[in-house]
């Protein structure tokens, strides 16, 4: 019989002191930079996001829902009560450093004073960074906003530069380049152009980098896991954004929406609440795991599957020989990154 100590719990960003170096540590490839754990949190991520982002579009678009912040908020609501009950239950821990002797511990206070104060300015930019990007999914078709939202590893890289200063090798940067300019390709004769839209989707990727490099910094020197910084993200963030809501007025548009009972919208509703879960989580591990530009480049890859859905199911943008080109430039710049950072060149 498998005694207590050894308990199944579910992933966390990093492994207990005893399997440092040892099963959970290896590399993906011979000469890898990214470990097996470190590719499985990627491959998550990209899938809880192709279908995050389209769970909202539609919220959003197809049912015309008045209020991108609500939904942030019933995602948040949804978030803490799913830690709660799996941390009530000794499921999963909120430390990164002493995960059996966590989930024995019955205290009712699952995080300190002092670590809350600690993981507030994540917190802080969490919660822009989730205001910004589901209004930006409202401001722009599904191509679109996937094309500009590649130019988010710009951003990361300076930011991580300016915070800790990460620098990178002349062919990681010329990948990089390469996504960029397949971006700019891509867009470059979009007939449903709109400044707002536009200029929402750049301030969400502004504030997506500077989200992913406080993840970097904060995660690992807060002793929480992935698990522990969701929570306190959402004991943080929660009252702000529910206080938010109510002087805007969105709470009683919320009231007043007409398919708010609807079946149809209620599991569109409940199934984007539990993949920004899932997607928050695996956030958190991909990027303590790996980093934040990596985090960044998933997010680029993961774009072949939301460009098309979103073509299938929304449209938007009419099939063009040089928005293609764009799109497969980008691509490649994605790809290339990937072998990189798995061979380590």
């Amino acid at each position: 019989m498998m005694p207590s100590s050894d308990r199944m719990s579910l992933p966390v960003s990093d492994p207990p002191p005893q399997q440092k170096g040892g099963a959970g540590e290896q590399r993906l490839f011979k000469g890898s930079t990214m470990t097996s754990r470190g590719a499985y949190a990627a491959v998550s991520y990209m899938s809880c996001a192709v279908m995050l982002v389209l769970f909202n579009k539609a919220a959003l678009s197809s049912y015309s829902f008045p209020s991108a912040n609500v939904i942030t908020l019933f995602q948040m609501i949804c978030s803490c009560s799913f830690l709660y009950f799996l941390r009530r239950w000794k499921i999963i821990s909120f430390s990164s450093s002493d995960t059996s002797s966590s989930l024995t511990d019955n205290s009712s206070r699952f995080v300190s004073l002092q670590t809350l104060i600690q993981t507030s300015p994540l917190a802080l930019t969490y919660l822009l960074y989730m205001l910004a990007t589901m209004e930006s999914v409202r401001g722009v078709n599904v191509p679109m906003y996937t094309t500009l939202r590649r130019t988010t590893v710009v951003f990361t890289m300076f930011v991580e530069f300016i915070l800790v200063g990460q620098k990178y090798s002349r062919s990681v940067i010329g990948s990089v380049g390469l996504i960029v300019f397949g971006a700019f390709v891509a867009g470059s004769r979009d007939l449903s152009f709109e400044a707002y839209g536009y200029g929402i989707v750049f301030l969400s990727n502004i504030t997506t980098a500077i989200y992913l490099a406080t993840i970097s910094r904060i995660g690992k020197s807060s002793g929480l896991n992935s698990f522990g910084l969701m929570w306190c993200n959402g004991i943080l963030c929660g009252p702000i954004l529910l206080f938010w809501t109510f002087i805007r007025g969105d709470l009683r548009m919320t009231l007043d929406f007409p398919y708010l009972f609807a079946p149809g919208f209620l599991i569109v509703l409940l199934l984007s609440c539990v993949l920004a879960f899932f997607l928050n989580y695996s956030i958190f591990l991909n990027t303590t795991l790996n980093s934040a530009v990596t985090q960044t480049i998933c997010g680029n890859l993961k774009d072949l599957f939301t460009i098309t859905l979103g073509w299938m199911f929304f449209g938007g943008l009419p099939f063009d020989l040089l928005n293609v080109m764009g799109q497969l430039l980008g691509f490649i710049g994605s790809g290339l990154y990937a072998y990189f950072k798995l061979f380590g060149k």
